[in-house]
């Protein structure tokens, strides 16, 4: 299997099939809207701004599983993105990341890589914190927490995967590598 095997429901109806993104660089995101992390959205849309153009796409998966901070739904979620933080990207339709009813796409991501990017002690604390909260979070591999980052380069290869501590200015510097 490969990332291009997947297919995620839209927002509003039909499927995207990833291997139409086949050849672009892919930032895949479990997202929320009333989440301590909400505010990347603004650093997602940066991204987004500065380097689609050269390949970059964001992919914006609604996830309720962490403190219920994505209650809303599709068409809420989008308005309030888009309202709030200007975003351009579309948000696809809400998933599970973790458990019984998991997206098969995180599945995939997971098991390709299984251990966040943490960088620096403090934010090694505030994910413990986390993780304590998480209450989808069971094995190892799981995601903790909203905002969890996944970049996958060119050729369908996941070569990062970054805890929601990490800023998207934090991985910046990555995605230009495989730009």
């Amino acid at each position: 299997m490969s990332i291009y095997d997947y297919k995620l429901k839209k927002r509003k109806e039909g499927e995207l099939d990833l291997a139409e993104l086949k050849g672009k660089v892919l930032l895949i995101v479990n997202t929320a809207t009333g989440c301590g992390f909400t505010p990347q959205y603004e650093g997602l849309e940066k991204l987004y701004e500065a380097y689609n153009a050269q390949g970059l796409e964001v992919l914006d998966l609604p996830c309720n599983q962490f403190g219920n901070q994505a209650p809303g739904d599709d068409a809420e979620i989008h308005e309030f993105c888009t309202a709030k933080y200007k975003t351009r990207f579309d948000q696809l339709a809400k998933i599970e990341v973790n458990g019984e009813n998991e997206s098969p796409l995180y599945t995939f991501l997971k098991a390709q890589l299984p251990e966040e990017n943490v960088d620096g002690l403090k934010n090694k604390a505030i994910m413990k914190s986390i993780e304590k909260l998480s209450k989808s979070c069971t094995k190892a591999g799981d995601i903790r927490w909203n905002f969890t980052k996944f970049l996958v380069d060119r050729e369908g290869n996941v070569v990062g995967r970054y805890a929601p501590t990490a800023a998207p200015k934090d991985i910046e510097e990555d995605i230009k590598k495989y730009l």
